[in-house]
Formats: structure tokens, C-alpha cells, sequence
């Protein structure tokens, strides 16, 4: 990877973090980017669908079933745009779980770039398995 590259790759994860400041989500905020030839194309946090209550946590501090991850905002708001990600990366600020894993590679994502391992590595090991360039790029904060 060239220094330009990582150097950009650092910026536009920055930027993911500064998205998630947009969730609403107490227990974790995960901001996701995706960019396609140097340009935003996408972005998201994760939260409650359109039209819910902005509360992701139950009474007992549990994710409501029905909260969406960053990436699957960030790749569902694709659908509804002129836009595609066919070769694009995703910075999110956690790794993918196994859910948004095969959301980024239908949607023809080819690298994605991430801050801090999630608990699961499933995600991980599917993106890899499909030729998806893994890059993760821890907080130096």
C-alpha cells in the first residue's frame, strides 16, 4: 500500500468515527463510510430503522432485535440512490459482523478498512474467504 493510500485510508476512518457521534445508540456508536473514487458515496451509523424511536437499548441494556448496523445503513441508503459501490471501500469503525459481511460483498465492495475488532470474527474470515481486501487500522489516539 502506497503512503497516499494509508494516509487517506486514515482520514476517511477518522471521519467514520466523527459519523458515529451521529448514533444514538448508548452501549456502542459505529459509523460507516463508503468510498468510491476518492468520493463519499455513502455513509452510516448505526440506529433504529426510519420512523422508530431513536432508542436502541431495552430496559436491561439489550440492542432492540431490530437496530441496524452502520454498514447496512450505509449499503441500504445505496439501494435508494443513483449510486453503486462496485469496487468501492467501506470504512467502519468496528469490523462487520457475519450479517453486514455478506451485505458488503453483494453490494461489490472490494476493500474495507476498519478500526477495532468486533467480539465475532466470522465476519472477518467471510470477507476473506470472498477475496475482500481486510485492512484494520487501530486508533492511535
Amino acid at each position: 500500500m502506497t503512503e497516499k493510500q494509508r494516509k487517506l485510508d486514515d482520514r476517511y476512518l477518522r471521519m467514520a468515527r466523527i459519523w458515529a457521534e451521529n448514533s444514538y445508540c448508548e452501549r456502542r456508536k459505529v459509523g460507516a463510510l463508503v468510498v468510491k473514487d476518492k468520493m463519499i458515496i455513502s455513509d452510516g451509523y448505526n440506529g433504529t430503522p426510519t420512523g422508530f424511536e431513536n432508542v436502541c437499548e431495552d430496559e436491561n441494556n439489550v440492542s432492540k432485535p431490530y437496530v441496524l448496523h452502520a454498514e447496512a445503513n450505509a449499503i441500504t441508503k445505496l439501494a435508494r440512490s443513483n449510486n453503486n459501490s462496485d469496487g468501492a471501500t467501506i470504512y467502519i469503525t468496528a469490523s462487520p459482523c457475519i450479517e453486514c459481511a455478506k451485505l458488503i460483498i453483494q453490494a461489490g465492495i472490494k476493500r474495507v478498512v476498519y478500526g477495532e475488532n468486533y467480539r465475532l470474527t466470522d465476519g472477518i474470515e467471510l470477507l476473506k474467504r470472498a477475496g475482500i481486501e481486510v485492512l484494520l487500522m487501530e486508533n492511535k489516539d
